[in-house]
């Protein structure tokens, strides 16, 4: 949920971008035409990281590399690589396939990867998936792991009070029904894996929340992470998404490195040290790449 834009979203982003959005790129589409390597991200902490990460490793191949940080919606940043004002993005395997193919059912990470190979537009391509995923995960409070729900099919039927965007109960109450037999007492709208979410685990408010794989919050609150054994939620790997022209085969290999180099916990981390232990993207960024030995 946390990387998929709704329409309204996307509209939105549009309609606000109808003008920006194109001054705003301009000067990456010279800089493209010119042999530089654009990457963009889109408006969240650990996309921005990832694009530091692509753009550090792109110039150890001698490439000439910008970052374009914070573009906004998946519909502009998929424009803005096929108008060649951008070169590379991070992005997400799940969340992408569904963009590409709005008919897809796939949710495990080798049926998704595939799938989204075969439906990238011509011109774009997707590089190596990394084993690092942010995905949606439902969680719980140590305690409450420990009376013996480890999984989502431990959750039983109008058990507990779950906690989650607003968006949840749309998308997710009749699969979570018809994969696991599991209901809610009520589905209590809270935000989109964030504070307040957070906080309706730790108050009691709600035994049982959304957070996603790469939240620092689990770990800093000792919560667990159910299972999902049917896979309920999409696989969501890293994975880089670039123009096929924009980006040469050292370039290519430098980035299938990076995402080797990834591990979910490892991502968790990079985020952790910029959203609270208040890192600047950059450093977090190079520290990664220094010691996974890139370039």
């Amino acid at each position: 949920m946390k990387r998929t834009l709704t329409v309204i979203v996307a509209a939105a982003a549009l309609a606000v971008s109808a003008c920006g959005s194109k001054e705003d790129l301009s000067g990456s589409d010279q800089q493209a035409a010119s042999g530089e390597v654009v990457v963009g991200s889109a408006d969240f902490t650990e996309n921005k990281i990832l694009a530091e990460v692509y753009a550090g490793a792109l110039k150890t191949t001698g490439a000439k590399v910008s970052v374009k940080s914070g573009i906004g919606a998946r519909e502009l940043v998929v424009k803005a690589l096929q108008d060649k004002s951008l070169g590379v993005v991070p992005e997400y395997t799940g969340n992408l396939l569904n963009y590409f193919d709005k008919a897809n059912a796939k949710t495990t990470p080798d049926e998704v990867y595939a799938a989204l190979k075969e439906k990238t537009p011509a011109g774009l391509e997707v590089l190596a998936k990394s084993p690092a995923e942010d995905k949606d995960v439902l969680v719980v409070t140590k305690e409450t792991a420990d009376s013996g729900v480890k999984s989502i099919a431990d959750l039983g039927d109008n058990k507990y009070v779950l906690g989650a965007a607003g968006e949840w109960a749309q998308r997710w109450q009749g699969k979570v029904k018809e994969l696991y037999g599991v209901t809610f007492k009520e589905v209590k709208t809270t935000d989109a894996g964030g504070p307040v979410t957070v906080d309706a685990l730790k108050d009691g408010s709600a035994q049982v929340v959304n957070l996603y794989t790469t939240s620092a919050d689990i770990k800093a609150n000792n919560f667990v992470e159910l299972t999902d054994p049917k896979s309920m939620y999409p696989a969501q790997n890293i994975v880089p998404l670039l123009r096929s022209d924009a980006v040469d085969a050292k370039g290519k290999a430098v980035l299938d490195k990076v995402s080797q180099a990834l591990t979910t916990e490892k991502l968790a981390e990079l985020v952790k040290r910029v959203d609270v232990d208040k890192e600047t993207v950059a450093n977090v960024a190079a520290d990664f790449l220094k010691t996974a030995a890139i370039g």
